[in-house]
């Protein structure tokens, strides 16, 4: 049951004009549903957002107020996205972003949909349970890979490599079911991904900045991993590090 050589999934993507699902708003999506063997539907489009877009934004995307003018609004194609969802799990790389902006989307057009409750796999912790490439960010696992380019930033360029690397990263399981089952455990980090410290080793951090990330609001990978780093500080495993105050000179 679950085999993966059988299952159907559908990957998503969407850009936004910036990163809080209830402030800022979806100026594309792209989804695709797909099997291991082909690629079965596909839909993309670009969407006015009834907002503006920042330079911030416009310089990641590239997608400029101009282009989304007389597009579709959200409320126009949720029921498509919702159709092709169906039933299938929800591939996608930090998918949870983009399933809580399709959620709140629904939210303010007063049909809502629990998009943020569908079963998902997020190709970014698949990733980081690999641990095999420099990073974890989508480009780096692309050429990691050998997949050929897509369009960067744009979200059925994305869709395509994503689910280029959802194969390979799910390579050593037989089963959704054991995907599933090992993502529900938290997955430790070799290094810092975000921050003053990004890309350096948790060992190599002050013990008070590890302190007072622990106190943000991350994923639960980010801050088990801080967690383990500071026990085993604790346990005497870092003991000149986190005594010595001129360590961190």
């Amino acid at each position: 049951m679950g085999d993966l050589n059988k299952e159907t999934f559908v990957c998503l993507d969407c850009e936004m004009t910036g990163l809080d699902p209830k402030e800022d708003r979806i100026i594309e999506v792209a989804l695709a549903t797909f099997t291991f063997s082909e690629t079965l539907e596909s839909f993309e489009t670009l969407i006015d957002p009834e907002t503006p877009i920042s330079e911030t934004s416009i310089a990641i995307h590239h997608i400029t107020p101009e282009m989304v003018q007389g597009k579709p609004k959200i409320q126009d194609v949720l029921p498509t996205i919702i159709k092709l969802i169906g039933s299938h799990t929800v591939i996608g790389h930090g998918i949870y972003l983009d399933l809580a902006f399709l959620a709140e989307s629904s939210k303010r057009c007063a049909a809502p949909f629990p998009f943020d409750e569908l079963p998902f796999v997020d190709t970014l912790r698949l990733a980081r349970l690999y641990g095999e490439s420099p990073t974890n960010s989508l480009q780096t696992l692309r050429e990691h890979f050998n997949i050929e380019p897509e369009k960067a930033h744009r979200a059925m360029g994305d869709v395509g490599v994503s689910i280029s690397v959802f194969k390979y990263l799910v390579a050593k399981f037989k089963t959704l079911e054991q995907v599933r089952e090992r993502l529900k455990k938290p997955i430790l980090l070799k290094k810092m991904p975000l921050g003053k410290y990004k890309g350096r080793p948790f060992n190599e951090i002050p013990i008070e900045y590890l302190r007072w990330a622990l106190r943000g609001d991350f994923d639960q990978d980010l801050i088990f991993s801080l967690r383990s780093e500071l026990q085993k500080r604790g346990r005497g495993d870092r003991f000149e590090q986190a005594s010595n105050p001129f360590s961190t000179l």
